[in-house]
């Protein structure tokens, strides 16, 4: 399981949403709007994000992976799997 980290949930606060670790087989993080009504699942258990590149490898690292991250995803719709993706584990 997913252990999500201080940054993430600062993120999502952000936005506006609640995360709780997924309940859907391989995936991190389950999104929930104002109201606790689900929105979808993030983030792939088989690759790292930002948070985990930082207690891994340390912040340059970890810094250099969120700026390639975001040049292969640029383009996403807002609401979207990649938008909350890019937005709370990026």
């Amino acid at each position: 399981m997913y252990k999500i980290q201080p940054y993430s949930f600062a993120k999502a606060h952000e936005l506006g949403v609640y995360i709780k670790p997924s309940t859907k087989k391989n995936k991190k993080i389950d999104v929930f709007d104002g109201n606790h009504q689900y929105i979808l699942s993030i983030g792939d258990l088989r690759y790292n994000d930002f948070p985990t590149y930082i207690k891994t490898h340390g912040y340059e690292y970890a810094n250099e992976r969120r700026r390639l991250y975001h040049l292969r995803h640029k383009k996403y719709e807002w609401g979207s799997k990649g938008f909350y993706a890019s937005e709370i584990l990026w």
